[in-house]
């Protein structure tokens, strides 16, 4: 091998080897990748110093580590590497420079939360505006911010920030609601956040010991505000447990607050020494201006006097009452026009008021034709000048200034609904309930639920009384896969607000939408509250609300769960105590005969899908009760293998189960602890829901 080096290699090659020998092994190069003692330690066999990490490449170009110092050996390797210096670095300037060997850091990075981030974010625009009062840059911050599907928190932060300081930002955070209300967050996750409020009272408590009346008086606001519906008190009533502080808010908002005479009035002026008026008041003063402006025509004392009021976040009723001016009176119409053109290059009426303020004006021009036959033909003509004039977006000529998003929208429902037409005569030639499911799914449109509903009825009312019966059956099971209880109540208010029309076609629709809407609640779809709700939305009087009238008093009838699911003649015709009887009967033969295909049979010919979950319920309650609970866990894989029972009903099953356990437990001593190993079994074999078995773990936790 020497005779191959140079004088100069030898004497390299000598220095290196007396340098190597001076270091023992254990000591190596010093590394900063290696942070932490113990993966020192670790890499360097116990040693206790730092390990640097050394690294080559693969032919495929990609870094792989080699093994210690080069070392360890194995064919094709180079053995240690000469230079072993402790303040060894790469020189990046070097030709054979590798950036792929040099150290490398990994750097942990934090998973964010986009729920903890909004939060955050929404406690910065709440102390703003508690410290400005600018409804609007509040408004503009919050729609900024993006993440809609969180308002419901922003509504809990904003009151329960509100509910711990004093009267001023009591009232801030009202008016605040009223702004947002329908323009920035929606009907719905208004009710929602004040469901997590009330939720949360009992937490409330430890820092705001008057939280009961307090938050009632925001809960007994807002319905005074009109962005709460009377029907949520009693509602929430029914959802929460009489034992919480949330219920005792409610009973505190419906017998204090809304009960008394006078109650709105004293309601909003409650937190006393506002600026703030009632709705009514602020409608009348804005008249008052309006019809001064028309006879005086100064334009800069009507913009003085409506700046005056300090309701920014109102202007669009300003808007709506100036365009009714004009659409009422040919004379007053140039004036308006001056006036709101002066207004929005002010910047006194901003942009989304303005059309805002429009919209509201064209959604009502049905009613106002029937008093001024010209009303349209004068607004269509008012429009192109206001856009024209620059002071209206031209995004106006859609609905709510969504421009082209709401023309999109249309045709969508336009589609869904020749869809939905073909796939409910498909179900009705077919009978098959899971295709129909599919098809559904497939339209991914579930916010047209409701209409959906609505047409299913209708296409049955003019069939016969076999499809009604299978719209019926059909019905039990969207609510169970698909439809929440809301979505089928709302379809039921669209079908009686539509019940004289329909009855000009069909002659006995009345008593045809009462049996469904009682049919619908025997067969649990929707519950006897739910009827006083839809009654709520329909006119007074009306034949929607005669019809809820009726279908009230056939559930209430005697017998009336066996007349009704009768009712066309069709389906099981059993009472629920008969199902019941029957479930029991079939479990009873299957834990003696031990026939799983057989006990399925007999599963299936019940013919109640929606009913499935009693089959759980009294499986599990009968396996509790053996000593060899295998045949009842077999008997419910089998049936979920076979899609006979599904997850919703297994989840349900299971529910109803979890909520007479302390029943249970009375004649069978070890019933928690087998409940929980049937839940494991269900877990494993995927027969319920993840957020079942998730609420189960938040109970124990908090148990």
């Amino acid at each position: 091998m020497e005779g191959f080096l140079t004088d100069e290699q030898r004497e390299l090659m000598k220095a290196a080897t007396e340098n190597a020998e001076s270091h023992p092994q254990s000591q190596k190069p010093h590394s900063s990748l290696l942070a932490k003692p113990s993966a020192a330690g670790k890499a360097s066999g116990g040693g206790g110093g730092s390990n640097a990490v050394k690294h080559r490449r693969s032919h495929a170009g990609k870094p792989v580590r080699s093994k210690k110092d080069g070392c360890g050996g194995g064919k094709g390797t180079w053995g240690k590497l000469i230079d072993i210096d402790s303040d060894y670095q790469m020189d990046p300037n070097d030709p054979n420079y590798d950036s792929g060997e040099e150290p490398f850091e990994l750097v942990g990075a934090t998973v964010s939360d986009p729920l903890d981030d909004y939060k955050k974010a929404v406690a910065s625009i709440i102390e703003e505006y508690f410290s400005t009062g600018d409804v609007d840059v509040a408004a503009s911050d919050l729609i900024e911010l993006g993440s809609s599907e969180y308002h419901p928190y922003f509504i809990k932060r904003l009151v329960s920030v509100a509910m711990d300081r004093h009267d001023k930002e009591k009232e801030m955070a009202s008016v605040l609601l009223s702004a947002l209300y329908a323009d920035v967050i929606n009907p719905n996750q208004i009710r929602d956040g004040f469901v997590l409020l009330l939720e949360s009272a009992d937490d409330f408590v430890v820092d705001i010991p008057d939280v009961v009346n307090v938050l009632a008086l925001f809960l007994a606001r807002a319905v005074v505000d009109d962005i709460l519906p009377p029907a949520f008190l009693p509602r929430a009533s029914k959802a929460l447990p009489q034992s919480s502080k949330g219920y005792q808010v409610v009973q505190t908002a419906e017998k204090s607050y809304l009960s008394a005479a006078h109650h709105a009035e004293l309601v909003e002026r409650r937190w006393g020494g506002t600026t703030r008026t009632s709705v009514e008041e602020v409608k009348k003063k804005i008249d008052d201006i309006l019809n001064e402006y028309v006879e005086t025509g100064e334009t800069y004392e009507a913009c003085r006097c409506i700046r005056e009021l300090g309701v920014s976040f109102f202007h669009h009723e300003v808007v709506k009452r100036a365009l009714t001016t004009g659409v009422e009176s040919s004379a007053a119409e140039p004036l308006v026009l001056k006036f709101l053109k002066e207004a929005a290059s002010e910047n006194l009426i901003n942009s989304s008021q303005m059309v805002k303020g429009f919209s509201r004006l064209k959604e009502s021009l049905d009613d106002l034709a029937l008093d001024i036959p010209s009303a349209k033909a004068k607004f269509d003509l008012i429009v192109p000048k206001a856009i024209s004039g620059g002071w209206l977006d031209a995004s106006f000529s859609y609905p709510s200034g969504e421009g082209g998003r709401q023309q999109i929208e249309d045709e969508k429902l336009k589609r869904f609904k020749e869809e939905i037409v073909t796939i409910i005569h498909e179900y009705f030639n077919s009978d098959d309930i899971p295709e129909l499911i599919r098809s559904l799914e497939d339209l991914g449109a579930p916010e047209y639920n409701p209409i959906f509903l609505k047409k299913l009825i209708t296409l049955a009312l003019d069939r016969k009384n076999r499809e009604k019966e299978m719209a019926s059956v059909l019905l039990s099971s969207l609510h169970i896969e698909m439809f929440t209880t809301e979505d089928v109540a709302e379809g039921f208010v669209m079908l009686l607000e539509s019940a004289e029309d329909t009855a000009l076609d069909i002659l006995d629709a009345s008593n045809e939408l009462a049996l469904f809407l009682a049919r619908a609640v025997i067969d649990d779809v929707l519950a006897p509250f739910n009827l006083e709700e839809i009654s709520n939305k329909l006119r007074p009087n009306s034949s929607g609300t005669e019809t809820v009238k009726m279908a009230r008093s056939l559930i209430f009838a005697r017998h009336a769960g066996e007349r009704l699911l009768r009712c066309w003649g069709g389906g099981t015709g059993w009472a629920v105590e008969d199902a019941k009887d029957k479930i029991v009967n079939l479990l009873e033969e299957y834990e003696s005969a031990g026939l799983v295909s057989e006990a399925c049979k007999c599963i299936h010919e019940l013919n109640m899908p929606f009913f499935n979950h009693e089959v759980v319920k009294k499986a599990l309650v009968m396996a509790m009760e053996k000593k060899n609970d295998k045949k009842m866990l077999d008997l419910l894989q089998e049936s979920f293998g076979e899609g006979l029972i599904t997850t919703n009903q297994m989840t349900k099953g299971f529910t109803r189960v979890k909520d007479a356990l302390e029943d249970l437990a009375l004649d069978i001593p070890n019933a928690k602890e087998k409940f929980s190993d049937y839940v494991e079994h269900a877990k494993k074999n995927g027969w319920v829901s993840p957020a079942f078995v998730t609420s189960l773990t938040e109970d124990a936790n908090r148990g």
